[in-house]
């Protein structure tokens, strides 16, 4: 069983992620961290606790990341994510539950140093906290057993023609990820958008009990945003389901296609800022030191998805 913390940004795939964490018997969550992307951190670390309060699971801290990326202004995803960061429902409120104290980078360092397992640490958001965790403890690099994050691309971006959001919003804070020495997987948008969700899954959501009902919805609200390629013919495009990728993973790594590869981040500004140089043809000559996902079996994400909302389901 791994054990993880979720370091997130939520976000309507941020909380599918959450729900395949809470239902998988391969994973033991031990912490939320928030990050500031999908909208500011406020809100992000609300509709974590809130999405908690949902599952019954407020036994699980939460703790608050940074409010910015390393170096440069935050951007956020309010175009894709609404005004809460989560629109489309109403969530529990949380205001019964306690804060924590302690902030995300000492959660995590203490959580980390004190384990006697390593830890997994599943990003989904921005990887600021990731990096502030690496720069002020780098000695406990040993205690992490991998770095899993959705973002990044080989090919092109959906916040630049280069560059994902995840990436583009801290670039800074990616690189020092990359660069760890940590095994670190990526799964970017050549996998996740091919992580479809289709109308149909989301009916069968709403046919079920009060958690999928809940989440039907905010899918339903995800979709608006959804990106059909200019290539589309006709055919349903799903919704992307871009952060359920890197937690499946830990559930179930045979869903996805790896390859371990060269990766750097551009950090200059221009056109390429935040792209993830992908050495695809391997023409740099440096070792490669990402493992990258190019695939997956879209079917087993689903079936994956759909019975962690039924299990979900069982609270009511």
């Amino acid at each position: 069983m791994e054990k993880v913390i979720y370091d997130c940004d939520p976000g309507h795939d941020d909380a599918v992620a959450l729900a395949i964490a809470i239902e998988s018997k391969n994973i033991d969550l031990l912490a939320i961290t928030t990050a500031a992307g999908n909208q500011l951190q406020e809100r992000t670390f609300n509709n974590a606790r809130s999405l908690l309060k949902l599952f019954k699971r407020t036994d699980i801290p939460v703790y608050k990341g940074a409010p910015k990326p390393l170096l440069r202004d935050l951007i956020i995803a309010d175009y894709v994510h609404g005004k809460t960061g989560i629109d489309g429902t109403t969530l529990p409120s949380n205001e019964d539950i306690p804060k924590t104290t302690d902030s995300a980078n000492d959660a995590m360092f203490n959580i980390i140093s004190n384990s006697k397992e390593k830890i997994t640490i599943v990003a989904t958001g921005p990887l600021t906290n990731v990096a502030i965790l690496l720069l002020s403890h780098p000695e406990i690099k040993s205690n992490i057993k991998q770095i899993v994050f959705m973002g990044g691309a080989a090919f092109g971006g959906n916040y630049t023609p280069n560059a994902e959001f995840n990436i583009y919003v801290d670039p800074e804070a990616a690189e020092i990820v990359m660069q760890s020495g940590i095994p670190v997987y990526m799964f970017g948008l050549d996998t996740t958008m091919k992580a479809q969700f289709y109308t149909k899954d989301i009916e069968d959501l709403d046919k079920a009990g009060y958690v999928s009902k809940k989440f039907a919805d905010l899918l339903n609200f995800f979709k608006k945003s959804n990106t059909v390629p200019i290539f589309n013919e006709g055919e349903e495009e799903g919704i992307h389901m871009h952060d359920p990728c890197a937690m499946a993973f830990l559930d179930n790594p045979d869903i996805f296609k790896m390859y371990k590869l060269y990766v750097s981040i551009d950090r200059d500004a221009g056109q390429s800022l935040g792209m993830t140089v992908v050495d695809y043809n391997q023409t740099t000559g440096k070792e490669p030191n990402v493992h990258v996902s190019f695939g997956l079996k879209n079917e087993l994400l689903i079936d994956l998805i759909k019975k962690s909302m039924f299990e979900l389901d069982k609270e009511y």
